[in-house]
Protein backbone atom coordinates (compact mmCIF):
# COMPACT_ATOMS: atom_id res chain seq x y z
CA UNK A 1 0.00 0.00 0.00
CA UNK A 2 2.61 2.57 1.04
CA UNK A 3 4.81 1.51 -2.34
CA UNK A 4 1.29 2.47 -4.38
CA UNK A 5 1.22 5.96 -2.64
CA UNK A 6 4.77 6.59 -3.17
CA UNK A 7 3.96 5.67 -6.93
CA UNK A 8 1.01 7.98 -6.50
CA UNK A 9 2.79 11.13 -5.04
CA UNK A 10 5.90 10.48 -8.13
CA UNK A 11 2.73 10.64 -10.56
CA UNK A 12 1.62 13.57 -8.86
CA UNK A 13 4.86 15.55 -8.97
CA UNK A 14 5.58 14.48 -12.91
CA UNK A 15 1.97 15.68 -13.87
CA UNK A 16 2.16 18.39 -12.27
CA UNK A 17 5.49 19.84 -13.46
CA UNK A 18 3.98 18.62 -17.52
CA UNK A 19 0.42 19.95 -16.76
CA UNK A 20 1.89 23.65 -15.20
CA UNK A 21 4.70 23.44 -17.43
CA UNK A 22 3.30 22.81 -20.31
CA UNK A 23 0.42 24.61 -19.89
CA UNK A 24 3.14 27.97 -19.40
CA UNK A 25 5.05 27.10 -22.50
CA UNK A 26 1.86 26.61 -24.39
CA UNK A 27 1.00 29.88 -23.89
CA UNK A 28 4.29 31.81 -24.35
CA UNK A 29 4.23 29.85 -27.74
CA UNK A 30 0.46 31.49 -28.47
CA UNK A 31 1.68 34.94 -27.29
CA UNK A 32 4.91 34.63 -29.55
CA UNK A 33 2.73 33.40 -32.63
CA UNK A 34 -0.42 36.29 -31.96
CA UNK A 35 2.51 39.01 -31.41
CA UNK A 36 4.09 38.13 -35.09
CA UNK A 37 0.93 38.05 -36.79
CA UNK A 38 -0.63 41.01 -35.45
CA UNK A 39 2.77 43.14 -36.38
CA UNK A 40 2.66 41.20 -39.96
CA UNK A 41 -0.62 42.66 -39.91
CA UNK A 42 0.12 45.82 -38.96
CA UNK A 43 2.96 46.31 -41.48
CA UNK A 44 0.77 45.60 -44.43
CA UNK A 45 -2.67 47.51 -43.48
CA UNK A 46 -3.63 50.03 -45.81
CA UNK A 47 -6.00 53.03 -44.14
CA UNK A 48 -7.20 53.83 -47.59
CA UNK A 49 -9.21 50.54 -48.16
CA UNK A 50 -11.09 51.55 -44.66
CA UNK A 51 -14.33 54.11 -44.87
CA UNK A 52 -14.84 54.13 -40.94
CA UNK A 53 -12.70 54.30 -37.45
CA UNK A 54 -14.52 51.61 -36.57
CA UNK A 55 -14.41 48.96 -39.15
CA UNK A 56 -10.63 49.29 -38.86
CA UNK A 57 -10.22 49.34 -34.97
CA UNK A 58 -11.98 46.09 -35.11
CA UNK A 59 -9.14 44.67 -37.94
CA UNK A 60 -6.27 46.02 -35.83
CA UNK A 61 -7.30 45.12 -32.36
CA UNK A 62 -8.07 41.27 -33.19
CA UNK A 63 -6.84 38.80 -31.05
CA UNK A 64 -4.66 40.99 -28.94
CA UNK A 65 -7.05 40.74 -25.78
CA UNK A 66 -5.74 36.96 -25.92
CA UNK A 67 -2.18 38.25 -25.47
CA UNK A 68 -3.70 40.10 -22.41
CA UNK A 69 -5.45 37.67 -20.94
CA UNK A 70 -2.43 35.30 -21.59
CA UNK A 71 -0.05 38.37 -19.69
CA UNK A 72 -3.05 38.30 -16.82
CA UNK A 73 -3.26 34.94 -15.94
CA UNK A 74 0.15 33.34 -16.50
CA UNK A 75 1.27 34.04 -12.77
CA UNK A 76 -2.17 32.52 -11.59
CA UNK A 77 -1.26 28.97 -13.80
CA UNK A 78 2.52 29.16 -11.84
CA UNK A 79 1.11 29.82 -8.60
CA UNK A 80 -1.57 27.33 -8.98
CA UNK A 81 1.50 24.35 -9.92
CA UNK A 82 3.33 25.89 -6.33
CA UNK A 83 -0.22 25.41 -4.43
CA UNK A 84 -0.13 21.83 -5.43
CA UNK A 85 3.75 21.54 -5.28
CA UNK A 86 3.22 22.39 -1.55
CA UNK A 87 0.68 20.53 -1.22
CA UNK A 88 2.20 17.11 -2.32
CA UNK A 89 5.62 18.17 -0.57
CA UNK A 90 3.69 18.23 2.87
CA UNK A 91 1.57 14.93 1.95
CA UNK A 92 5.37 13.38 1.13
CA UNK A 93 6.76 14.42 4.60
CA UNK A 94 3.56 13.25 6.66
CA UNK A 95 3.53 10.16 4.79
CA UNK A 96 7.23 9.65 5.77
CA UNK A 97 6.44 10.50 9.41
CA UNK A 98 9.96 12.55 9.92
CA UNK A 99 10.88 16.22 9.49
CA UNK A 100 13.75 16.46 7.15
CA UNK A 101 14.53 20.13 6.51
CA UNK A 102 16.66 18.95 3.32
CA UNK A 103 13.77 17.62 1.87
CA UNK A 104 11.05 20.44 2.72
CA UNK A 105 13.15 22.94 1.10
CA UNK A 106 14.07 20.96 -1.71
CA UNK A 107 10.11 20.20 -2.41
CA UNK A 108 9.08 24.17 -1.68
CA UNK A 109 11.93 25.48 -4.26
CA UNK A 110 10.77 22.96 -6.20
CA UNK A 111 7.17 24.34 -5.91
CA UNK A 112 8.14 27.59 -6.44
CA UNK A 113 9.54 26.95 -10.17
CA UNK A 114 5.82 26.96 -11.27
CA UNK A 115 5.26 30.07 -9.86
CA UNK A 116 8.75 31.54 -11.31
CA UNK A 117 8.14 30.21 -14.81
CA UNK A 118 4.61 32.03 -14.59
CA UNK A 119 6.21 35.15 -14.34
CA UNK A 120 8.61 34.13 -17.12
CA UNK A 121 5.42 34.16 -19.40
CA UNK A 122 3.57 36.94 -17.96
CA UNK A 123 5.98 39.74 -18.28
CA UNK A 124 6.91 39.05 -22.11
CA UNK A 125 3.14 39.11 -22.91
CA UNK A 126 2.37 42.17 -20.94
CA UNK A 127 5.44 43.75 -23.14
CA UNK A 128 4.14 42.41 -26.21
CA UNK A 129 0.04 43.39 -25.70
CA UNK A 130 1.36 47.22 -24.89
CA UNK A 131 3.78 47.15 -27.76
CA UNK A 132 0.87 46.09 -30.11
CA UNK A 133 -2.18 48.41 -28.30
CA UNK A 134 0.75 51.03 -29.35
CA UNK A 135 1.12 50.35 -32.43
CA UNK A 136 -2.66 50.31 -32.95
CA UNK A 137 -2.84 54.16 -31.49
CA UNK A 138 -0.32 55.03 -34.00
CA UNK A 139 -2.16 53.29 -37.13
CA UNK A 140 -5.35 54.70 -36.13
CA UNK A 141 -3.94 58.46 -35.18
CA UNK A 142 -2.69 58.08 -39.20
CA UNK A 143 -6.17 57.29 -40.15
CA UNK A 144 -8.01 60.28 -38.20
CA UNK A 145 -5.12 62.41 -40.10
CA UNK A 146 -5.84 61.54 -43.53
CA UNK A 147 -9.52 61.86 -42.43
CA UNK A 148 -9.30 64.92 -41.81
CA UNK A 149 -6.95 65.92 -45.04
CA UNK A 150 -9.89 64.54 -47.03
CA UNK A 151 -12.70 66.48 -45.61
Amino acid sequence: MEIEIENLMLYAEDALDYGVMGVLILMSIVTLWLFIERMMFYSSVRIDDYDHRDALELDLTNNIGVISAIGTNAPYVGLLGTVFGIMITFYTLGDAGAVDAKKIMMGLALALKATAMGLVVAMPAIITYTITLRKVERILTRFDIAQDKKA
